[in-house]
């Protein structure tokens, strides 16, 4: 067992370099899953700052200020910020309290027509498998009612530390991208001066992250908002929300699409019935997700080493097991930036070899 450990560490830790970068890796590891809630605001401005900054280097490349960029990315970015608050979010958290109210007659009208299973397929669906299905989502559903009928002064507090995040994120941001260079250098510091892996792990990692990350922001904002066009401009109710849901069930392949494919389905069924209209409205969804899949995709990632389907669902797995639904949202980004720690990271001869001479 001694030997078995000594030829590990001579062969991913015989350098100074790989101990250090270790180190550095558990204590960040550490410090976001104990203090992650306290620091939330500067993960949440740093992770928006990294996006930022590639538009601000493609600004500059063209031979804008560094400044007059920063200061026009920023600008762009507090708009989009305000327009979200004061525009989508109303709007969403209104169809959200109206599907709400509407939830009584859905579940009359899916009552209606489970308990035609059993008269149809009788040998698949009996009325007592009915009932608990029924059971089960009225049960879930009615939580989620109360919750929202009961979203009012007990949730002051929470709204006071969102609107206090709403202040903190923007100005942290702004100086991330101001004063970038200053930090990387006090950072920079505190490491050894030769660090030739560090720096090579830390140009693939921004690679693939940055990439991935900024890939997956340009996604979100397209399959959203054309999601909401065709399902306005075909009558479909809660536009707003379902668009929402849509962008962001891109950030976790495969599995986003098939769960947001069910309320999409669900909403479309009870608002035409089967007809027409409900084949039209899941053909123009399956075509989003046909192009997203097959063209946007492609392009925006084509400098991403494509992860695996099963390390996808292990990572979405893992972190949300750790994190929530935070760890599902970064699950991805992680992973990326994992494979790319681990395919840049030294590895020396036969470490069993080694200890034998």
């Amino acid at each position: 067992m001694v030997r078995i450990l000594r030829g590990l560490a001579h062969k991913y830790f015989s350098d100074d370099e790989a101990v250090i970068l270790f180190l550095l890796i558990l204590i960040g590891i550490l410090g976001i899953i104990f203090l992650g809630h306290m620091l939330a605001p500067a993960i949440a401005a740093l992770i928006v700052a990294f996006i930022l900054q590639g538009l601000v280097t493609k600004l500059t490349r063209l031979g804008v200020p560094e400044l007059a960029a920063i200061v026009g990315v920023f600008v762009v970015f507090l708009g989009v910020l305000m327009g979200f608050l004061f525009g989508l979010l109303p709007l969403i958290w209104t169809q959200v309290t109206s599907l709400a109210g509407e939830a009584p007659r859905i579940f009359r009208e899916m009552q209606s027509y489970l308990e035609l299973l059993p008269q149809q397929y009788p040998t698949l669906v009996s009325m007592e498998t009915v009932n608990t299905i029924y059971y089960q989502v009225t049960t879930e559903a009615g939580r989620i009612t109360q919750w929202l009928v009961s979203f009012s002064l007990s949730s002051i507090p929470d709204v006071v530390a969102l609107l206090i995040y709403m202040v903190l994120v923007p100005i942290l941001v702004f100086f991330f991208l101001k004063d970038r260079r200053l930090l990387l250098g006090s950072i920079g510091r505190l490491l050894p001066n030769q660090r030739p892996m560090m720096l090579q792990i830390w140009h693939e990692v921004n690679l693939q992250c940055a990439n991935y990350v900024r890939g997956k922001a340009v996604e979100i904002l397209i399959v959203g908002g054309v999601t909401y066009v065709a399902f306005k401009l075909l009558g479909m109710p809660y536009a707003a929300l379902l668009a929402l849901l849509v962008g962001l069930s891109v950030v976790i392949p495969y599995i986003g699409a098939a769960v947001v494919t069910v309320p999409v389905a669900m909403i479309g069924l009870f608002a035409f019935g089967w007809g027409s209209q409900f084949i039209w409205v899941m053909v123009v969804y399956g075509i989003i997700q046909a192009l997203d899949g097959n063209v946007l995709v492609p392009v925006l990632f084509s400098e991403v080493n494509n992860l695996h389907p099963v390390v996808i669902i292990i990572a979405v797995l893992f972190f949300g097991g750790i994190w929530g639904l935070w760890g599902v949202f970064f699950a991805i980004p992680l992973a990326t930036m994992l494979k790319a720690v681990f395919s840049a990271w030294p590895v020396k001869g036969n470490g069993y070899e080694m200890t034998e001479r």
